[in-house]
């Protein structure tokens, strides 16, 4: 059984310009569904956002949206889901959405994606959460973002044991399992050697 009950989708409110990334939104929610994990999700009925639900639900899959007031009718929140959470602010979106799930994967988006993205790393950076982030590179589109992560690192603003948190696959399944075996360094531990002074 997997450790991974509901897993956190970040992906754009908009479809993009080629069909492949609606298509692996639509795939990676039917997916879930079938290895019986949970999907949290921004709550939206439009773009990925609505692909990857309708998926999910094409599955009899659990379909758990957040998404703020502002947002309902911009977003169209979707009306199909198992359960649709209304929050006040993003702040309280994405606490939520990390509260909520085991992991989280980043599917093609714009600022919003990115912004869900790197907080969710940073607060693993920072261990203020233990759980699996993971980028599904729908057809290279992640490339650029893989070769700055490396370049950060390499430039000694991220340190290599950070980096390799980022887990990057091309298909649902590989990510998955890596995401099940996912194991935290002691991220913690570099704080408490600034703050004494070490490198």
């Amino acid at each position: 059984m997997s450790r991974l009950r509901r897993i956190c989708v970040y992906c754009g409110s908009s479809s993009g310009s080629d069909p492949i990334h609606r298509a692996a939104a639509h795939g990676l929610g039917a997916f879930l569904a079938q290895s019986g994990i949970g999907l949290v999700y921004g709550g939206g009925n439009v773009g990925l956002m609505g692909a990857l639900a309708d998926g999910a639900l094409s599955q009899k899959g659990e379909v758990v949206g957040v998404i703020p007031r502002s947002l309902m009718e911009k977003e169209l929140g979707h009306g199909g889901v198992t359960e649709l959470h209304v929050v006040g602010s993003m702040h309280e979106r994405k606490q939520l959405m990390v509260d909520l799930s085991d992991g989280f994967i980043a599917l093609p988006g714009g600022f919003g994606t990115l912004d869900e993205l790197f907080e969710t790393l940073t607060w693993l950076q920072l261990s203020f959460h233990d759980k699996p982030v993971g980028i599904l590179n729908v057809g290279g589109f992640f490339d650029g973002l893989i070769d700055f992560i490396t370049h950060m690192s390499q430039s000694g603003f991220l340190k290599p044991e950070h980096a390799a948190c980022v887990l990057v696959e091309n298909e649902s399944a590989a990510l998955l399992a890596r995401m099940e075996a996912f194991r935290p360094p002691e991220l913690g531990k570099w704080i408490e050697k600034l703050v004494a002074g070490e490198r």
